[in-house]
């Protein structure tokens, strides 16, 4: 049996809080990651560039946040969602695994929000892996949608027997998500196994809901942990959560 640990994080374009009381964190989130070792780290709301907040803040880097967090020897992997005025965002994967492949499908449900999927195929203990990343939308009915267009995604794209994770950000406030995945065998981690402690993940100064998941198929789940404290409350509006599980070869 092979242990792997997968992570997601909505990141909030590296800078907590709005406007000018903005603060830049993309450094304390980098130092985090690291912290996590995890073999995925699956990411939301990651900037590709952003002229206004490299204007503004003296030490945003001159990297791409996907390359920037990035730890030694991990493949970063980013798919833009949004493009903004001042720049663009999307989901990003970063893996210590070999990749064989990605792609990215667009989930935008209307034109006020733009969505999408990052799917990346890797070698995990030697066997291939699927791992994709999304980022739902704040409306209930696109939400409902979404799932829609990612399980038809799941059937047309990803063998029935491969092991997939499913993370990110599901802004779901009940469990429609959940039982619409549960459906095609994609369990997620709705507590921790140990303490029973429910993984609220939002918003990170006082956890009340859970909206970001990892959800496995032909993976056993034994662990998972949302760190919860000041912190990581000032570095995003969402907490991290992590999980652990096992493969049989």
């Amino acid at each position: 049996m092979e242990s792997i640990r997968v992570a997601t994080w909505n990141i909030h374009k590296g800078v907590n809080g709005i406007g000018p009381r903005g603060r830049l964190e993309i450094h304390n989130i980098g130092l985090a990651i690291d912290q996590f070792d995890a073999d995925i780290i699956c990411l939301q709301e990651v900037r590709k560039a952003h002229s206004k907040h490299a204007a503004r803040f003296e030490r945003w880097p001159d990297q791409e946040q996907a390359d920037f967090l990035a730890p030694l020897g991990y493949t970063p992997i980013y798919q833009t969602n949004a493009i903004t005025k001042h720049g663009e965002h999307g989901n990003a994967l970063l893996t210590r695994w070999p990749v064989l492949s990605q792609r990215h499908e667009d989930m935008s449900d209307h034109r006020f929000e733009q969505r999408g999927l990052l799917h990346v195929e890797m070698v995990i203990h030697g066997v291939v892996t699927h791992v994709v990343v999304v980022h739902l939308g704040l409306i209930k009915a696109s939400r409902r949608r979404q799932i829609d267009q990612l399980i038809a995604y799941i059937q047309r794209e990803i063998p029935d027997n491969a092991p997939l994770i499913v993370s990110g950000d599901f802004n779901d406030w009940g469990l429609a998500s959940a039982s619409a995945l549960k459906a095609y065998h994609l369990q997620a981690f709705k507590a921790n196994p140990i303490t029973a402690k429910r993984l609220y993940t939002f918003p990170s100064r006082l956890p009340l809901v859970q909206f970001d998941y990892v959800y496995a198929r032909h993976l056993t789940p034994t662990h998972a942990h949302a760190p919860q404290g000041r912190h990581w409350a000032r570095m995003s509006d969402h907490l991290p959560l992590i999980a652990d599980f096992v493969m049989a070869k």
